[in-house]
Parts: structure tokens; C-alpha cells; sequence
């Protein structure tokens, strides 16, 4: 059985995810990381100026609004991505798709616990189709404030309590019906109202955006074939970490290792897969640095981390798993990063990396101070460290 060490996993990595070497299109590292994580508005921006040589926004921006050649939708996880236009029926069909029955199930809960409908199902199919034809009638985009004047339901909020009857939270229709739609492959998010560093997106209908439906595929096909590209750039992986970053279920992930033909390879930690025609030794020899946003998806590929995390999880992730902004040497992380008010970058290193390193860190955050030119970005989940630093820079 073929052995991965720990150096080749980073070196993989390094290769694969256009770490050690940048790429000249946005398109191509979208493509060849199966998707970047856009959860977080700025994530996709700052995920791409790492990888894309002489990187701007626009350059993103005209492949998402312009061109089309890249979208944002809701995928594995229940995750928003950045993604090719050709790879939304494999992401749909594959992941998103399990997500839109529990998710209408949910919501009808919502309308009826409200009382703003005895039938939620019904109030949702009425809704739905009204929301619909109003986002129809606007082929580039229309925002969920504008869509409540022709569709008034829209404006309903759903109280959450508590067991003793206080209110623990509450939800509006918009937000939940646009999300169903999105669940079932019907609207997508077009551009936003404001900046790239803006969450508040018009939506769009499928077939006006990209001019034909998400076509059907039975998910036992999507499945491998998506799996199959994300192993070339993140094997070896474990079950662990396929079940983990796709939200399948198990079962799901050892179908489709079998019918993609993955193949078992030792690692530090014990068995993993890899794809079988892929595994030539994968070396690397010159160092490099990198500045990652938070929820970048390099740092959020895997479930086990610890041959690239170390110790430093306490400090570069939330409770709830979300990634804070990172350093990286030659695969590792080393450190993280935040910026002053203002916008001057601001980092930490988490432990001894010697001189030539520290010296290419300098380098590189001097690199990113400069190229977003006095803009603050705070990450939407700030990690401990984020916290610290941004805390101890505002004094």
C-alpha cells in the first residue's frame, strides 16, 4: 500500500491548491478547488487575490456578473460557493439537493408555530410561485426588500422561543423562502447592493441567469464525479474528511469512492483515499507564504487537520469549527493575521519559523496592506486570535 507522508500531503496542497505557484484566472482555482467558500462576502475575494497573479476585484466580479463564467450557490454543507457555471448540476445534484426537503419541512414548522398559516406546505407553494414570478420579471436580480412589495408575505417574521417562553430568536419570510428557493435550484444571488464586501445580493432565477435550468443527474452519478475532482485536490483524504466537507451521509461517501475507483493509501494518522491514477510522488522545494482569509477553503478542506493545524486550533478557529484568517509556511499554518482600523494588516506567528520565513511573511503582508488600499475587512466569524489582534491594533 502506497505511503503519503506529511510533507507530500503539503506539498500536494501547495501544487494543487496554487499556493506555492499563483495562477492567472480566478476561474481555474475555483475549478481546480471544486469551489471557494463565499459564505463570508470577502472570503472569495481575499481566497483568490492568494492564488490569482495580480489579482483584482473586478477581475472576479466580471466573472461572476459579467460573463457568468463563475457562481454563487448553495452546495455541500448547506455552504455557500463560488463555483464554475459547468459545475452547478454536479454541486446541485449531489449535495444541495438533500438539502431542500428538510428544509421546506422546516420552514412549513415555522409558518405554522407563527400561526401565520394553519397549511405551512401551502402557504410555502403560494408564496413560492408569487416570490417567483417577481424575480422572474427582473432578469438581472432583484433585492429581498424590493421583492416585499410585490409579494407582502414576504414581511412576516417567524418568533423562535424558548422552553420558558422567552423569545430566543426570530427569522423573516424573506429570508427563509429565498433560501428554499435556493434549495430547490430555482433563484440564485446575483450581485450585490453594495461592495464586494457586501451579503445583501439581488436574486436572480436560474434560467434568466444562465439561460437554461440546472438540469437533472441522478445523484449516484454527481456524487463520484464531484468527489472525484475534490480528491485530486485534496487526497488523501479520509472518510472523515469526505463525509465532513460534503454533508453526506456515509453510506453516500462509500458509494462513491467505489464507483469512482478510489484507492487506500497509509498516512500519518492511518488509512486514506486517493484516486488510483494519482499516486506519482508529488515533491516541492521551493518555500512559500501565505495570507488566507478566514473560511478560506484550503484551511477548511479537511475535518482532521492536525498534520497542517498543529496546535493552534484553539486560537484560528470559533466554537463552532469557522476558520479564522491564517498564515501559512511551506503547508503548514503558522500563525494568523487581522488588520488595524483603517486597514493596516496586523499578524501574530504562533510559533519559531526562523528568519528567511519571518522575513517573506513581512514581505507578504506589506503585499496584502497594499493591495487592499485601506479597506477593513472583518470576518463574518471571527476566530480568538482575529479578536486579539484587532483588539490590541485599535489600542
Amino acid at each position: 500500500m502506497r505511503t503519503i507522508t506529511v510533507d507530500e500531503r503539503r506539498a500536494r496542497l501547495a501544487t494543487r491548491h496554487h499556493l506555492a505557484q499563483t495562477t492567472d484566472r480566478a476561474l481555474t482555482v475555483a475549478a481546480d478547488m471544486v469551489g471557494l467558500h463565499s459564505s463570508d462576502p470577502a472570503t472569495v475575494y481575499l481566497s483568490a487575490r492568494a492564488r490569482v497573479t495580480s489579482f483584482q476585484v473586478s477581475d472576479l466580479e466580471a466573472a461572476l456578473y459579467e460573463d457568468r463564467s463563475l457562481v454563487r450557490v448553495l452546495g455541500m454543507r448547506r455552504t455557500l460557493w463560488v463555483a464554475p457555471t459547468e459545475s452547478v448540476s454536479q454541486i446541485h445534484n449531489s449535495s444541495t439537493v438533500k438539502i431542500a426537503v428538510p428544509e421546506l419541512k422546516r420552514l412549513a414548522q415555522m409558518v405554522e408555530a407563527a400561526e401565520v398559516a394553519e397549511d405551512g406546505a401551502a402557504w410555502y407553494r403560494q408564496v413560492s410561485e408569487k416570490t417567483m414570478k417577481s424575480i422572474r420579471a427582473r432578469k438581472d436580480g432583484v433585492a429581498a426588500g424590493d421583492l416585499t412589495k410585490d409579494v407582502p408575505e414576504l414581511r412576516e417574521q417567524f418568533i423562535f422561543y424558548k422552553a420558558d417562553g422567552s423569545i430566543m430568536g426570530r427569522s423573516g419570510a424573506s429570508t427563509r423562502v429565498l433560501f428554499a428557493l435556493a434549495s430547490e435550484g430555482r433563484v440564485i444571488r446575483a450581485r450585490p447592493r453594495g461592495s464586494w464586501l457586501s451579503g445583501q445580493y439581488r436574486w436572480a432565477a436560474i434560467e434568466n441567469w444562465l439561460g437554461v435550468p440546472i438540469p437533472n443527474q441522478p445523484r449516484d452519478l454527481a456524487q463520484p464525479e464531484l468527489l472525484g475532482r475534490w480528491l485530486y485536490s485534496f487526497g488523501p483524504a479520509t472518510e472523515t474528511d469526505i463525509a465532513w466537507w460534503t454533508g453526506w451521509t456515509k453510506s453516500d461517501v462509500r458509494a462513491a469512492l467505489a464507483r469512482v475507483g478510489a484507492v487506500q493509501v497509509d498516512i500519518e494518522t492511518g488509512s486514506a483515499y486517493l484516486l488510483a491514477d494519482d499516486l506519482e510522488p508529488v515533491q516541492l522545494h521551493a518555500p512559500w507564504v501565505a495570507f488566507l482569509p478566514s473560511l478560506d477553503p484550503t484551511t477548511m478542506g479537511w475535518k482532521e487537520r492536525g498534520w497542517y493545524l498543529g496546535r493552534h486550533g484553539t486560537l484560528l478557529f470559533d466554537r463552532n469549527g469557522n476558520a479564522g484568517a491564517t498564515i501559512w509556511w511551506e503547508g503548514r499554518i503558522v500563525g494568523g493575521w487581522s488588520q488595524r482600523p483603517g486597514g493596516g494588516v496586523v499578524y501574530r506567528l504562533l510559533e519559531d519559523v526562523g528568519t528567511d520565513a519571518s522575513a517573506a511573511m513581512e514581505r507578504e503582508a506589506e503585499a496584502l496592506e497594499k493591495w487592499l488600499g485601506g479597506t477593513t475587512v472583518t470576518a463574518r466569524f471571527r476566530s480568538p486570535l482575529d479578536k486579539q489582534l484587532a483588539g490590541s491594533a485599535a489600542k
